[in-house]
């Protein structure tokens, strides 16, 4: 009958069956690593680096810029993960994408309405936002007959 020793345990075993740890932090790897011979690992390893490859590509930090780059998040962002004015779509900058673009979550400010509204290009829908008289008086007059009827 074959004898197996736990580095945890300090003591002989006479059965063959020993017990497995499931390690589920990636911070108690090398704990872990120094005691036990032999463990599952319940998460992927490469999870973590494969998101901060991701993370960085698409900040553009390849480029050798000594910017501040993001490489984790947590919890939901307001303008990118509920929906939103146009103007505030954080898929899409205002300032630095043309304003006919929009995302699946963007909604027109002056119609209330998803993105793209029937005046959204050819009235300029797309360029309202809540800074701007002329448009913040549009939306007024367009709530007013929705609830008018």
């Amino acid at each position: 009958m074959a004898k197996c020793a736990s580095a945890t345990s300090g003591y002989e075993d006479p059965s063959p069956i020993r017990h497995v740890l499931c390690v589920t932090r990636d911070e108690d790897v090398k704990r872990f690593e120094e005691t036990e011979d032999c463990f599952i690992l319940g998460f992927d390893p490469f999870d973590r680096i494969s998101r901060l490859s991701v993370a960085m590509a698409e900040a553009g930090g390849d480029d050798g810029s000594k910017d501040l780059v993001v490489i984790a998040e947590k919890g939901q962002v307001a303008c990118r993960d509920f929906p939103h004015s146009r103007h505030l779509c954080q898929k899409f900058p205002f300032a630095t994408t043309p304003h006919e673009r929009y995302c699946e979550l963007c909604y027109c400010y002056v119609c209330d309405s998803a993105a793209p509204c029937k005046k959204w290009s050819n009235k300029g829908h797309c360029d309202a936002t809540e800074h701007d008289q002329r448009w913040k008086s549009k939306r007024q007059k367009k709530s007013r007959k929705k609830r008018e009827g």
